[in-house]
């Protein structure tokens, strides 16, 4: 059978409503739970798998000794989707489609308490933050939250040190991107106006579409945002002033991006127009100033690609596409060009395959890659001899679509004698709620 579109990622521009625009986006993420969704789709047959081959509906193939998991809590709070999760140091930060940003206690004295409460957050206790509009994406700053939105808009909060303590939300709001010196110093100039629809022009540092995305540079000085306007931005932190604007960086709606923590600072951007295309900083000499430039576009997906992830040495990317298989890309071989920037060579050593449907979100930690899927469920793959890889366990409890994951090592807890190590793993789905896990791994 073809390849049939995917209808989650493959967003036009156009005018809209927020509480429109959210909507549409739950029907389309319903639509990829039901049983006529993707699981029909073709999972890049031209690739080889990287791990041992099983039908979809078999559990994975373990190890010896094998992983093992356990659910600890299900964070109740959201009555929304949860759309976004992030560590900040001890707390684990929940974002959802109705704009709210949530904080829950990751290590409380009682392990039966987790998040908090009693786990039951039905009240405003651990409300941070109410955004006015769906998250899509959160950083952590220091002491502030940058937050992406549906409404096109970028939000910058600060943690409010002085207010009142009976008070629920604990960041205030400090300026929406651009802000206002930018917008201001931007609309004398006809040469600051881009096209963004037919007779509609609009200055370049503006999103006009949904913020899907946002990354830091390794040394936190830039902020990268994506859009479904099917533009990457550059933003400085310390004054959040605009640098820079990629029109037209992709074909068709930018779904994800990550920045690589090496001394290049790679830049990887994925789209529902099937690429993921890798950006490096370069000098340019008519400016005097760094600029981004194309060194990689990488084509095997033939679906759209929903998430990325990179290794911690940059080496490696995980991307996770509608076609259910995950790509391991490798680099190979670089060198560098005539204007200093690096030659980047990934090249595609093979899938992780196992998930039934889309892949909406991936993490890694260590050598633990962990993806989460419209199947309901999430996996845990490491890297064994060699390229080949293992999934060592899959979580199950969700009762829709797992929209987003975050995972860390554990900072306590049974070793189990030292032969293997725990992580926390925290996952958010279209079922509102928030899955507290925890993952034990065997050496190898």
């Amino acid at each position: 059978m073809g390849l049939l579109p995917c209808p989650l990622p493959c967003h036009n521009s156009h005018n809209s409503s927020d509480s429109h625009h959210s909507d549409h986006h739950l029907r389309h993420f319903e639509s990829l739970s039901s049983s006529s969704s993707l699981s029909s789709q073709s999972s890049l047959p031209s690739v080889p798998s990287l791990n041992p081959q099983a039908p979809l509906s078999s559990p994975p193939r373990q190890p010896s000794p094998a992983a093992h998991h356990l659910c600890l809590a299900t964070l109740k709070g959201h009555s929304s989707y949860v759309s976004f999760l992030a560590l900040a140091g001890k707390s684990l930060l929940s974002a959802s489609s109705d704009g709210e940003i949530r904080f829950w206690n990751r290590h409380p004295a009682d392990d039966s308490d987790i998040g908090g409460n009693n786990n039951n957050n039905n009240n405003n206790n651990n409300l941070a933050v109410v955004t006015g509009s769906a998250v899509k994406s959160v950083v952590v700053l220091g002491d502030r939250l940058i937050t992406a939105h549906q409404d096109h808009k970028i939000r910058v909060w600060k943690a409010d040190d002085g207010r009142d303590p009976s008070a629920h939300q604990v960041y205030r709001f400090v300026t929406a991107l651009p802000t206002l010196t930018d917008r201001l110093t931007r609309i004398f100039s006809a040469k600051n106006y881009v096209e963004v629809r037919r007779h509609k022009k609009c200055t370049w540092v503006h999103h006009v579409d949904a913020v899907s995305a946002l990354a830091l540079s390794s040394d936190h000085s830039l902020l990268y945002s994506v859009s479904w306007d099917r533009t990457l931005k550059v933003w400085r932190t310390s004054d959040f002033k605009c640098l820079e604007s990629i029109n037209k960086a992709h074909e068709d709606a930018i779904n994800a991006v990550v920045v690589s923590s090496g001394p290049d600072g790679l830049l990887c951007t994925g789209s529902a127009d099937t690429k993921i295309k890798v950006w490096a900083r370069r000098r340019d000499g008519e400016k005097a100033h760094m600029v981004h430039s194309l060194v990689a576009t990488l084509e095997k997906h033939k679906s759209a690609v929903n998430a990325l992830a990179l290794s911690g040495d940059g080496r490696i990317l995980y991307s996770g596409a509608c076609d259910r298989s995950i790509l391991v890309w490798e680099r190979e071989g670089d060198d560098t060009g005539t204007e200093g920037e690096p030659r980047v060579n990934m090249v595609v050593v093979g899938a992780l395959r196992g998930h039934a449907k889309s892949i909406l979100c991936l993490t890694v930690v260590s050598d633990l890659v962990i993806s989460g899927s419209a199947d309901k469920t999430i996996r845990v793959w490491r890297r064994e001899a060699g390229t080949s890889y293992s999934c060592l366990v899959a979580l199950a409890g969700h009762t829709r679509p797992v929209k987003c994951i975050a995972a860390a090592a554990a900072t306590s807890g049974d070793d189990e004698g030292s032969s293997g190590s725990c992580y926390e793993v925290y996952s958010g789905g279209l079922d509102c709620s928030v899955k507290v896990w925890q993952v034990w791994v065997p050496r190898i």
